[in-house]
Parts: structure tokens; C-alpha cells; sequence
């Protein structure tokens, strides 16, 4: 699963680039920039920032000698949110099983942002690549995102 892939060249036959990952811990949405009331400049939050900084640390961590993706990208994100501690257990059966989705924050597109900019100049050269997008929350036992960004 934490594997570049590269498929063989033939006649006729593109290289196409893949990574995929997965980083542990609940998913923070992308806040948006605040103003420093004192010198009237903006400047994105420190949890916004430290969870990038986290997401880049784990692409780096799996792909050492990564390379920019140039060509034209599509990305799939699956963020798995805790269950509840207070979930009954047909609930949470339910929950695992796919039947009830997480429907509380972050929001969707917050989750895209964060994910986007984080990877930015380092799994793609800029989020203007990418052409397709897939996002599910689910329920896990472990909370994590799993993300794959691929050439198409």
C-alpha cells in the first residue's frame, strides 16, 4: 500500500505515477486565515498549519526520492472518523459496516483544501492539476485519511 508505482514502458505506453497513504490521527478541516488584529495581516491558523506540516512529514516519511506529479492528477480521500465512545454496539456495527456515514465536521471541502495544500509542490507540482477528485468520510476504529494521488 505504501508503494510508488510505475508501470512498465512499451510501445504505445505511458509512465503513470501513484502515491499512496495513510496518516493516523483525527482529520482537522482547513481553517480559514485570520487577521492579526494588531498589524492587520493574515496568517493561517497553527493547528491548519501543523496538520500540512504532518501530512507532507508522512508523504516524505513514505517516499523519500518522491517526485512532483506534472501531468494531470486525480485524487481519492477517504477520511475514517472515531466512533463515538457513547455508540451503542448495533450502532457502531452499522457505523463500521458502511450504513451510516459521519455527518459532523470538518466539512467535505474543508477536508479536500487541507489535503491539497498540504501536498502541494511535493506529490504535485500545484493543486491546478488536479482534474479528478473522490472524498468519502467513513467510521473506523482508527481515526486516519488515506490518500492516493495518481497520474491520469
Amino acid at each position: 500500500m505504501l508503494e510508488i508505482v510505475i508501470k512498465g514502458i512499451r510501445k504505445g505506453e505511458e509512465r503513470t505515477m501513484m502515491y499512496e497513504f495513510e496518516m493516523l490521527g483525527s482529520i482537522v478541516g482547513k481553517a480559514r486565515p485570520r487577521m492579526n488584529t494588531r498589524t492587520g495581516k493574515a496568517y493561517t491558523p497553527t493547528k491548519t498549519k501543523l496538520y500540512e506540516y504532518g501530512l507532507r512529514q508522512w508523504f516524505c516519511m513514505n517516499y523519500p526520492n518522491f517526485k512532483p506529479i506534472e501531468g494531470r492528477i486525480k485524487v481519492s480521500i477517504i477520511a475514517y472518523f472515531e466512533i463515538p465512545k457513547s455508540t451503542s454496539k448495533k450502532k457502531e456495527a452499522e457505523m463500521l459496516k458502511g450504513n451510516i456515514s459521519p455527518t459532523k465536521k470538518p466539512d467535505i471541502d474543508n477536508i479536500i483544501k487541507i489535503v491539497l495544500d498540504g501536498m502541494n509542490k511535493f506529490a504535485f507540482k500545484d493543486d491546478t492539476q488536479v482534474t479528478k477528485l473522490e472524498i468519502e468520510k467513513k467510521y473506523d476504529i482508527t481515526p486516519r485519511v488515506y490518500v492516493k494521488i495518481e497520474e491520469c
